[in-house]
């Protein structure tokens, strides 16, 4: 198959997906979240194979959504607008949601999987990346490689809303309403992740653990996580994912993530991301009270 944003490969009864946009620390574009999707059905359609294993090139495992191409690009994000009037036309809520909905729908094609499909995290898994990473069945860690969800703080929500799904709400709202990153170790002992080992024995462990699922028959490990999935869909995690997906929307274009998005666009991503997770308050000029004040009787 012809994949410009990963490569993909079968040896024995493992496939293997890497993404691969090294350069940018795998960042996702408007291609990746529909390759993924494909690779991931390749992978579903062929009888050799018994389990899935994706990891990303280079340092990284995923940056997230590519913010040289959706913030420091000036004008709407791709896909967020009514019509096809460029940089000048509105932001259309319902044409966003369509859109991210629609990676969303993408990214879950790991969790949906009639194959079992493993995360090997290696180096940075944040924001975007964290929504693949937790999509998968099992995520195993380096030790030293982090985990976490930044665009929490101002311009963004994950819209596959695994964490609560992982973590239960309170450790959820922790990482949540900090946007902290946490190291494989954390992440590992909270729940998030399976298990975090050694950068040098990532490879060995996840090979070992892929191997071991591999040789189940296939019937038997699709019933297993037809069965646990049933599980998270009878919580109602598809209506959580819309939930998250129309805030998603609303966390770029609240008085704040304009900010957000001015300074990605004056000053570049990188610039406009540090001055977000510093730690002083965000746009303090922009922040609006959220419902008004009553008079003191």
């Amino acid at each position: 198959m012809d994949f410009r944003t990963l490569k993909y490969s079968v040896e024995g009864r493992i496939a293997t997906i890497t993404l691969d946009r090294p350069a940018r620390m795998n960042a996702i574009n408007l291609d990746m979240p529909g390759e993924l999707e494909a690779a991931v059905d390749a992978a579903n359609r062929d009888d050799a194979v018994h389990v899935i294993v994706l990891t990303g090139a280079g340092e990284g495992f995923c940056s997230g959504y590519d913010l040289v191409e959706f913030a420091e690009a000036a004008g709407e994000q791709p896909g967020s607008q009514i019509g096809s009037g460029g940089a000048a036309a509105p932001w259309d809520p319902m044409a966003d949601f369509f859109a991210m909905y629609d990676f969303t729908r993408q990214f879950m094609s790991l969790w949906r999987s009639y194959k079992p499909t493993i995360a090997r995290v290696h180096g940075p898994a944040v924001a975007g990346g964290s929504d693949i990473a937790l999509c998968c069945d099992l995520v195993v860690m380096a030790e030293d490689a982090v985990i976490g969800y930044p665009p929490a703080r101002v311009w963004g929500c994950p819209t596959t809303a695994m964490w609560i799904y992982r973590l239960g709400a309170e450790r959820a709202k922790r990482m949540l309403l900090t946007g902290d990153l946490i190291d494989g170790r954390e992440a590992a002992r909270i729940g998030l992740v399976l298990e975090a080992v050694p950068r040098d024995r990532l490879d060995g462990r996840v090979a070992e653990l892929a191997a071991r699922i591999g040789s189940v028959p296939k019937n038997q490990l699709m019933m297993q996580k037809l069965m646990v999935n049933q599980a998270l869909d009878a919580m109602g995690l598809a209506n959580t994912q819309r939930f998250a997906t129309l805030f998603d929307g609303i966390t770029r274009h609240s008085p704040e993530g304009l900010w957000f998005k001015r300074r990605a666009e004056e000053a570049g991503f990188k610039q406009a991301v540090r001055e977000r997770d510093g730690g002083a308050p965000i746009a303090p000029d922009a922040s609006r009270p959220l419902a008004p004040r009553r008079a003191p009787r």
